[in-house]
């Protein structure tokens, strides 16, 4: 038996604004969707192209409110081929929420307050 990355979900409170984030910030993708038939949720999968590797953003109708993410000691990560260049233009877009010169990785965090590392490809 083998098991593999598939995806990993978070929930959103506007579907088209982080959908814009993503695609903006890390040059994600939609790659499907999923419409509850009564309206009550969307599923928005985005893909980076290159892996098999999914991020599911849920949207539920009825949720006002934002969502409780305890310490942001959960969080995605993504190398990047050019960190210098990655970075800058995430502290153009205003998104770095943490920075460790010393390890050489940031972190931005996404509208609704997810935090996503961002390593050098080569560590």
């Amino acid at each position: 038996m083998k098991f593999s990355f598939n995806h990993n979900n978070f929930n959103v409170l506007d579907l088209k604004k982080s959908i814009a984030f993503y695609e903006e910030a890390l040059g994600l993708k939609v790659t499907g969707e999923y419409k509850a038939p009564d309206g009550s949720f969307i599923l928005a999968y985005l893909g980076d192209g290159a892996t098999k590797h999914r991020l599911e953003l849920t949207w539920l109708r009825d949720r006002k409110e934002p969502y409780n993410l305890g310490d942001n000691e959960f969080h995605l990560a993504f190398d990047v081929d050019d960190m210098k260049t990655a970075h800058e233009k995430h502290k153009a877009m205003g998104c770095i929420c943490f920075e460790n010169p010393a390890m050489g990785i940031y972190f931005i965090n996404d509208p609704d307050g997810y935090w996503i590392e961002i390593i050098p490809e080569d560590m």
